[in-house]
């Protein structure tokens, strides 16, 4: 009798392992920002002021929108920079950004570009751009190309016109200079 039910637990165990599916359940990679963003946006576009001077204009394809509306957290987002007058000054565009109004700051991800008026641009994992301050930064690797060369590095630290540029580690590059005669 025990080797009837024996077999009988061990054809019902095939029998259900045949008719099981093969295919494993997709994996799940966890919550996304879109699960606990207070709202969702398409086609979104705002502009960028300081101390109600509007200094630039942000676009993107998306927008989640957290932090009681005060943090915007983007997908292929874009900018525009002005001066206080309205003259352009450059651009910024990455696959993704974040905007926080309470610190008015803007960090781009992602194949980070910056282009500015004069030529130059800028190419970076990761950028920083702190509307208050107007500086640029960077803690991770760069390129900068122009007219006068390449420019390249770890880390940076630059206005926004990149008038006042510092690299921070493994800097280097091939760029013309002018040297003084004597």
């Amino acid at each position: 009798m025990r080797r009837a039910i024996a077999w009988l637990v061990a054809i019902a165990g095939v029998a259900a392992g045949a008719c099981a599916d093969g295919k494993t359940p997709p994996v799940v990679s966890g919550p996304s920002v879109a699960d606990s963003a207070d709202q969702v946006l398409f086609g979104v576009r705002t502009l960028l002021t300081t101390r109600g001077v509007q200094r630039g204009e942000l676009t993107a394809d998306t927008a989640y929108v957290l932090d009681d509306q005060t943090r915007f957290d983007l997908r292929n987002a874009h900018a525009k920079f002005t001066t206080e007058t309205g003259l352009p000054q450059g651009t910024m565009e990455g696959n993704r950004a974040v905007y926080s109004q309470r610190t008015q700051i803007l960090e781009g991800w992602g194949n980070v570009i910056v282009k500015l008026v004069d030529g130059r641009t800028l190419k970076s994992p990761h950028v920083t751009y702190n509307q208050v301050t107007h500086m640029i930064t960077s803690d991770t690797s760069y390129t900068i190309t122009g007219s006068k060369g390449t420019q390249y590095g770890i880390g940076l630290t630059s206005d926004q016109a990149f008038k006042q540029f510092k690299c921070l580690r493994s800097c280097g590059g091939n760029f013309s200079a002018l040297i003084p005669d004597k």
